[in-house]
């Protein structure tokens, strides 16, 4: 079967033709919704979401289709209409759970990888699975490289890995102190957060060497890291509701900083996922505590808090142009199999209209003289 053409997971048009949706601006009202679940923020549900818990979602850097991945073994596509409604396109299957996934830099092909320790190529105009890459144990982290025309691949089995998809065997294979937990590249930065805190920085016109090895500032689990789309440093997530914003170069670790969040009072939450918005440069944080809120790191401010969600929130991502944040609300797995949440089977997938407000920089605020 073709992708795009009916079957078991959606149907609907070929690949790149347009949901069956009117046009106008993103967030225009949608003729039907999905069975509404608890939605805090009033944003749009995707109908049809992955059975098990989200572990990743990732957009086309060319159109509107989104990939999920998930505990089920499965990598889910949607195309996302103008009216805010994802209309189920088709999927894949992993011989394990799916923990990562990326997309090609023409938008042809997926990237996802999982605890089957296999990383796979999905070729969207034929609907074809192809292996490309292998590791010793589950692949926590992937991304695809435009620049170098390569797929990097972080594991558990304490690898950084560059895979030529064209070819069996790794291009290039890096040692990590422990296990990846996190990366993030803005070529040619790239960054590796690690068990027991370790953060692995690299330069990728030297790949085999890390540029900087050092302890995250952070005093407990690294949970994700995000390059700075200028290049010039990172931010680093905890599982104590604290992030790090960190710069490369030794002449500006002046401008470092910590600051806290997703927190209520004593509780204290884990932060899932960083992302930068693709045109101005803040960034979002997603939550154990299921809320996401909108950072400016240069002037210090949170922009935007949202209302908080039923569940975690393990996961989201911009699309190309950042006027569309997608999250899913779906248990993190933090607090093991016998949590209330990892019982209710609640999966769930929003698309947040994104506000200029939300995410566009503010100056720092002056203080004035006592």
């Amino acid at each position: 079967m073709s992708f795009g053409t009916p079957g078991a997971f959606g149907g609907g048009g070929g690949f790149g033709q347009p949901a069956q949706s009117p046009p106008g601006a993103f967030g225009a009202p949608s003729p039907t919704q999905p069975t509404q679940v608890p939605n805090p923020n009033n944003d749009f549900q995707v109908a049809n979401p992955p059975n098990d818990g989200i572990s990743s979602l990732s957009w086309s850097p060319v159109a509107n289709f989104l990939v999920a991945t998930a505990w089920d073994g499965d990598v889910y596509c949607y195309e996302v209409g103008n009216n805010g409604q994802a209309v189920p396109k088709a999927s894949q299957k992993h011989q394990g759970p799916v923990l990562c996934s990326d997309w090609s830099h023409d938008g042809s092909a997926v990237f996802s990888g999982g605890c089957d320790n296999k990383a796979q190529k999905w070729d969207l105009a034929t609907n074809t699975p192809t292996q490309v890459a292998q590791h010793d144990a589950p692949i926590k982290e992937l991304c695809w490289i435009k620049e170098v025309n390569l797929l990097a691949t972080g594991s558990w089995d304490k690898t950084l890995r560059y895979w030529d998809t064209r070819q069996p065997t790794p291009a290039l294979q890096v040692q990590l102190p422990e296990r990846c937990y996190a990366l993030s590249c803005s070529h040619p930065l790239l960054v590796v957060g690690t068990a027991e805190r370790h953060i692995q920085v690299y330069d990728l016109n030297n790949p085999n060497q890390p540029f900087k090895q050092l302890q995250s500032p952070l005093k407990y689990q690294t949970r994700t890291v995000a390059a700075f789309p200028d290049k010039s440093g990172y931010l680093v997530g905890s599982i104590e509701g604290r992030v790090a914003v960190q710069h490369v170069e030794d002449a500006q670790q002046s401008k470092n900083f910590t600051f806290k969040c997703h927190r209520e009072q004593s509780d204290i939450y884990a932060v899932n996922d960083i992302k930068f918005h693709p045109t101005h440069g803040t960034f979002v944080t997603a939550g154990a505590d299921g809320v996401f809120n909108f950072w400016d790191k240069d002037s210090k401010q949170r922009l935007k808090q949202m209302a908080k969600c039923n569940s975690t929130i393990p996961c989201g991502a911009f699309n190309r142009d950042g006027s569309i944040y997608a999250y899913a609300v779906s248990y993190d797995w933090s607090k093991g199999g016998q949590d209330p949440m990892a019982q209710s089977g609640q999966n769930n997938i929003f698309l947040h209209a994104v506000q200029e407000s939300e995410v566009k920089p503010r100056p720092a605020a002056v203080r004035g003289r006592r």
